[in-house]
């Protein structure tokens, strides 16, 4: 599943793994890749949103960098 986060796309990747699931974002300009392992039953959409915004922090952080 791909979604815009400002200029650049970002893909999602959904794996459970027994009782948990683990999503990771993928920024798809710069490759940067984040992970998150939550529940398996929690609901897609929290997951999603809860990687993408360590995604965010992560490029944001990585801008900052001299």
């Amino acid at each position: 599943m791909a979604e815009r986060c400002g200029p650049h796309e970002v893909y999602f990747e959904f794996v459970a793994v027994g009782p948990a699931m683990r999503v990771s974002a993928i920024d798809a300009a710069s490759g940067v890749e984040v992970t998150v392992i939550g529940p398996a039953g929690a609901a897609r959409m929290d997951l999603e949103q809860l990687a993408l915004a360590k995604l965010k922090l992560r490029l944001k952080r990585e801008q900052e960098q001299p």
